[in-house]
């Protein structure tokens, strides 16, 4: 495609993707076919697992219910994108292709960031306030917070596509990243993009400080209760409802923060593309494993499944 001067000219654009070697893409696609097809079995079962036992339907599994389902939502909004280009070898993607994947992705990225902040604030409620847990965290209350996780995700992703797409792309449309994310898209742009990158930088900074202030906020609260029991159970009791929420926020926000938190002058592309294939693919199909293995709740009713499933195949 030649080169064009303005946004409104560009009617597509063409995904650098993860290799360049032809020989590498076939057993690529058979690896993020068996990662998406986990993705989507692990996080659509933790949903429909959560909806069908009445003992799952507490203010924690609301919040993980919600969690499956954005973890579906953004690493659909990359991974098939992903798997075509390796299955066929056109990387090519349109204008409004490229901006709706970037719109998807950003909203459900930043509603997954701040659904770990608030399922903090539920276990700090559990653990430190057991006896107004009931009260405190009521299916209002719960509700609330995820629309308001839900409402800000599209919110700021609107302005950051609206701001990326507002840019004159003028020098190649070559991306050099396997998806429509925001930074590559403006390091191809020949228009001033200091706003952009400035927006980006505090809008990031705000939802990741935010975000951990309120995490480790809660877990420092956690902590100290913990620490003061006197029971051996209930200390190990307490710990284990939290090990697994500690787990995702670590891989999730660690590789958020390498991304998106660091100068421009610092940045590597390469870098970048193996910290975005951990957080966009990897990271989904591992939150539902951490869950299940480590929730004892989780794994009851799961057996549970296995058995009404096998005795109606039995009959």
């Amino acid at each position: 495609m030649a080169l064009v001067e303005n946004s409104t000219e560009v009617n597509g654009f063409k995904l650098l993707g993860l290799t360049g070697i032809p020989e590498l893409r076939a057993p690529l696609f058979v690896m993020f076919t068996l990662v998406y097809l986990i993705t989507l079995l692990g996080n659509l079962g933790m949903v429909v697992l959560i909806l069908l036992d009445s003992h799952l339907h507490t203010p924690m599994y609301f919040f993980l219910s919600n969690l499956s389902l954005v973890d579906c939502i953004y690493s659909s909004a990359v991974t098939p994108k992903v798997m075509a280009g390796l299955l066929t070898g056109d990387l090519s993607i349109s204008y409004g292709g490229c901006a709706a994947q970037m719109f998807f992705f950003v909203a459900f990225a930043i509603v997954d960031c701040f659904l770990l902040a608030a399922m903090a604030y539920d276990r700090y409620v559990a653990v430190c306030k057991p006896l107004q847990y009931t009260t405190i965290m009521t299916m209002s209350v719960c509700t609330h917070m995820v629309l308001g996780c839900y409402t800000w995700g599209i919110v700021e992703s609107t302005t950051h596509t609206g701001l990326t797409f507002s840019c004159s792309f003028c020098q190649s449309n070559v991306i050099h990243h396997f998806f429509c994310d925001i930074p590559p898209i403006l390091a191809l742009s020949c228009s001033a993009i200091y706003v952009n990158e400035v927006v980006l930088f505090i809008l990031a900074a705000f939802n990741v400080s935010f975000a951990l202030v309120v995490v480790l906020t809660s877990y420092l609260f956690i902590l100290i209760a913990i620490l003061r029991m006197h029971s051996a159970e209930g200390r190990k009791k307490a710990f284990s409802t939290c090990a697994s929420h500690l787990t995702a926020v670590t891989m999730f926000y660690g590789t958020v923060i390498f991304m998106y938190l660091q100068p421009s002058s610092t940045h590597s592309m390469d870098n970048d593309q193996m910290a975005s294939v951990f957080y966009t693919i990897i990271v989904p199909m591992l939150n539902p494993i951490v869950y299940s293995l480590r929730n004892k709740e989780v794994n009851k009713v799961l057996e549970k499944a296995v058995a009404r499933s096998k005795a109606l195949l039995s009959t």
